[in-house]
């Protein structure tokens, strides 16, 4: 007896539960039908149509534009899900319901993603692989929507303007254009994801067979600031709540007395540089008047990986344009006269001619020439008749008569004497880097053929790309993560940008509907460097998933894609 009112009082009690549980359960939330939906747009779109017409007589139109804005915002979105809603009646999921691969989940799930409009809800079916019990929504494959939450345009604005300006002024920009923007550790992970693919996309690049008679080719680096171990270990530990909350300002005062800020001494200025290789590509093509013409399909591309890594790049990048390593074709090389750029681009290009910057040798005559005639009214002119005829001779092609000049000067000068000290060092200066480099001065050779004789297109390079965007004050970056957007950077500089997102949205599309999962475009973990020769990329092993079974291209993009810090 006892036994049996245990057994009706437990009884009661989970049913009690039952109950509960039921009655706080939230309620199904119910999709919307097209009609819905089309009454929603019509009276929005009645509602634009009306305020129009009946304008307030004292209103001025700046008020009526930005009243204006929001109901177009409010008509897109609605428009929006309206295709979405329409487009998911319509789909078939008689590929996913038949066989017995999948369980269908028969209640629609919602889900909101944001667009240039704002805030979009529409719902679709989910989907349960029986054997290794992975789901998907085919409907989000068919489409192209990824799980990022965010639409392909959003994505491929904020990814593009954070190419140009900070991160904090694309969150400003986008608010100010749309009303609303992501978050700036969002567009972060957005421009590492698609980082990612940005050097594969520079791999498939094609090109005409006959582009040119002449490819030029620029090689040059900028260090930007990078975190050291004592910065990078500060910003990763836990933060503790101040305990002063009344304003800003009281909050800032507290947490300058608990962190001791480190003064630097008075000569240091580093900043635990990192430099990046930029490599500048280009062809000419000689015209009927015998100059050369161009430049054509010319490209930036850089890398904080090793210098090997860029000059291997360009030894492919030749070989797609028609260059290949035994062409007769003329390869010319420009650079700043460091030695391991030369003798790396010498044994891959073996037939080219290289080329020493000459502003750099103008440079070292310049300073012989302001220590010889020091920074006076008087000197003034006597300088610069100096510089001008020492520079004679380099574009005359008497680079030998100018060393032997040089060197004359040299010997007029006491060895020990304090007065000459100035213009004994910066003498000594110009010849030791001018008689290692007579073999690229054959400037009046040069410029009887056209060739280019400066890197001017390479210190315009280094400036947009690496100065203007990763070397302002007060960055400090991780390499692996600067160069996602480094190559991001060259290929908006390139003008290739819409292309290249169009390939890369086209990638992960395909991705998507043949490996039947759901896949995220945004990624927080940065980009694995180049090793060298015979590399292969992480993008370039992700996207051969073409040739694999499901489940090896699945756990191959794991791997590939879990890299660590």
């Amino acid at each position: 007896m006892v036994g049996q009112v245990t057994l009706l009082q437990n009884h009661k009690k989970a049913q009690r539960k039952k109950h509960n549980r039921q009655a706080h359960k939230p309620k199904a939330e119910q999709p919307l039908a097209i009609d819905d939906v089309n009454k929603q747009l019509r009276e929005c779109f009645e509602s634009i149509l009306e305020f129009c017409l009946s304008g307030d007589k004292d209103s001025l139109f700046f008020s009526f534009e930005q009243k204006l804005q929001d109901k177009i915002f409010l008509l897109g979105g609605l428009y929006c899900q309206l295709y979405l809603v329409s487009r998911h009646e319509r789909f078939c999921y008689s590929n996913w319901q038949e066989g017995e691969r999948y369980y269908a989940q028969k209640q629609p799930a919602g889900r909101t993603i944001y667009t240039i409009f704002g805030r979009v809800r529409y719902w679709r079916r989910y989907f349960i692989h029986k054997n290794d019990s992975a789901g998907f929504f085919p409907f989000d494959a068919a489409i192209g929507l990824s799980k990022d939450g965010f639409s392909p345009l959003v994505m491929k604005l904020a990814t593009k303007l954070a190419t140009r300006v900070s991160f904090g002024t694309c969150v400003l920009l986008l608010r100010s254009f749309y009303g609303w923007s992501p978050g700036k550790e969002s567009i972060q992970d957005m421009v590492l994801g698609i980082g990612k693919e940005a050097s594969c996309y520079m791999e498939t690049a094609n090109f005409a067979e006959d582009e040119g008679d002449v490819l030029v080719i620029e090689v040059d680096g900028k260090a930007i600031a990078t975190l050291t171990d004592t910065e990078l270990a500060k910003r990763k530990r836990s933060r503790k709540l101040p305990k002063v909350s009344c304003c800003r300002r009281h909050r800032g005062k507290a947490c300058r007395k608990r962190t001791k800020r480190v003064r630097r001494q008075a000569n240091d200025f580093s900043k635990n540089g990192r430099s990046a290789t930029l490599a500048v590509m280009y062809s000419l093509k000689r015209g009927t008047d015998g100059r050369l013409h161009g430049p054509i399909n010319k490209k930036v591309w850089g890398s904080f990986a090793s210098r090997k890594v860029m000059l291997e790049w360009t030894r492919r990048q030749a070989t797609k344009r028609g260059f290949s390593p035994d062409t007769h074709k003329h390869v010319h090389i420009v650079v700043d006269g460091e030695p391991c750029l030369r003798d790396g681009l010498a044994k891959l290009f073996p037939n080219a001619t290289f080329c020493l910057d000459i502003r750099h040798v103008e440079e070292y005559l310049w300073k012989f020439g302001r220590a010889f005639y020091p920074d006076d009214k008087m000197n003034r002119k006597n300088r610069e008749e100096l510089v001008d005829t020492l520079r004679a001779k380099l574009y005359d092609g008497e680079v030998e008569n100018l060393l032997e000049l040089l060197k004359e000067v040299r010997r007029t000068l006491s060895p020990k004497a304090n007065r000459d000290k100035a213009v004994r060092e910066t003498v000594v200066k110009a010849i030791t880097y001018m008689q290692t480099r007579v073999g690229m001065m054959n400037y009046q050779k040069y410029i009887e053929e056209d060739l280019p004789i400066g890197s001017g297109m390479m210190e315009g390079a280094v400036r947009n790309v690496i100065g203007e965007r990763l070397d302002c004050s007060g960055m400090r970056w991780k390499p692996e993560r600067a160069e996602a957007l480094l190559h991001l950077r060259c290929i908006e500089l390139n003008g290739d940008w819409v292309h290249f997102y169009n390939w890369a949205y086209s990638q992960w599309v395909k991705r998507m509907q043949s490996e039947e999962r759901n896949i995220q475009m945004r990624s927080n973990q940065p980009l694995e460097l180049p090793k060298g020769r015979n590399c292969v990329s992480q993008t370039t092993r992700c996207i051969s998933w073409s040739k694999e079974s499901t489940f090896r291209r699945r756990h191959r993009c794991r791997e590939v894609t879990d890299y660590g810090w």
